[in-house]
């Protein structure tokens, strides 16, 4: 197979009976909801996902399995967690190694060079929930039922994660259960960002221009837009809005993974609206000692390996020091080779 990713021009045309809405594609999970699976309906999606993860670096998701109601529950918790008076979240602070609230301006985009030479900080706030990785705990908000409702859909979106693996391995012609070994204690973070209405400066962004460090982020439909994105070949794009679908990224440690086969897109946020804007993005990743090295696949005496093989831990704890070096009292320079 030829692993290597293009640019792409104005159109994308479809890879699948799932089709595409505007230029991303949509991929119909409807062959992992089977209680017998079907080997030629996984090796379709397979190949689905091959074509996005190359050319897109994201993709809709539907018939994922996550009810509604669920997804909209999360909306409501943010909702509530950032209704709260300032002294009640200040008093549960995000720290190095522990979950929590972390305030306006928290964190400046610097482990992402796309962001450009001028760094502002964020206009966001958010409130973060980790499980396994090298996060010890989370600190949570005096609010009835919140904890448990966090872990719950942490709990679903990890088994989300993990029913696609198997597609990812076949991608990229590998042994439907190659990654399951990396991922029996998956590194992820649920992040819950409160985007203001505002006017911004210059350079200035709710979110600046950056890629993400995990393996998957799963965001799903928001009301308010805000979300563009930037595939190889175009400018900055809005997705459009699929309600019930989950809006699926791949990241930096899959980019290295794929040896750069599988892309890593540049994304940004600014809340334009007149109202707030909520977002519940979902970071899904490998086990904190995960060695993350090229797949054999992925490399050949044409295409030699491009990243020095590190842990997905070590990896996370850079990306976590660039962006938030107030936070974990330690300075990083460039990215890991």
């Amino acid at each position: 197979m030829a692993l290597t990713s293009q640019d792409r021009g104005s159109t994308t045309q479809s890879t699948g009976s799932a089709g595409t809405t505007g230029v991303i594609p949509v991929l119909n999970l409807a062959p992992l909801n089977e209680p017998v699976p079907d080997p030629a309906a996984q090796a379709a999606l397979a190949a689905e996902l091959r074509d996005a993860l190359t050319e897109m670096g994201f993709f809709f998701i539907v018939n994922h399995g996550i009810p509604a109601t669920t997804i909209e529950l999360m909306f409501d918790e943010a909702r509530r967690l950032h209704a709260l008076p300032q002294p009640v979240k200040d008093s549960i602070p995000m720290g190095k190694v522990v979950g929590g609230y972390l305030g306006m301006g928290g964190g400046t985009s610097y482990a992402s060079d796309i962001a450009g030479p001028v760094r502002k900080p964020n206009q966001n706030e958010a409130f973060f929930c980790h499980r396994h990785g090298y996060h010890t705990h989370n600190q949570y908000p005096p609010l009835e039922h919140f904890a448990e409702r966090c872990e719950s859909y942490i709990d679903q979106l990890i088994a989300l994660g993990s029913r696609m693996l198997p597609i990812l391995a076949l991608s990229l012609d590998l042994p439907p259960d190659y990654f399951d070994p990396h991922f029996d204690e998956p590194s992820v973070s649920l992040r819950m960002s409160h985007y203001p209405p505002m006017d911004y400066d210059d350079n200035e962004w709710g979110l600046a221009p950056h890629s993400d460090s995990s393996v998957f982020t799963f965001l799903p439909a928001n009301d308010v837009p805000g979300l563009e994105i930037r595939p190889a070949g175009y400018d900055w794009i809005s997705p459009p809005q699929m309600r019930g679908s989950y809006l699926v990224n791949s990241g930096d440690m899959l980019k290295r993974w794929t040896n750069n086969a599988y892309l890593s897109t540049a994304h940004r946020a600014r809340n334009l609206s007149v109202g707030d804007r909520y977002a519940v993005p979902f970071f899904y990743g490998a086990r904190d000692d995960a060695v993350v090295d090229p797949v054999p696949t992925a490399v050949s005496s044409e295409r030699p390996a491009r990243h020095e093989p590190i842990t997905y831990g070590d990896y996370q704890r850079w990306f976590l020091n660039r962006n938030y070096a107030n936070v974990t009292g330690e300075k990083v320079g460039k990215a890991p080779s």
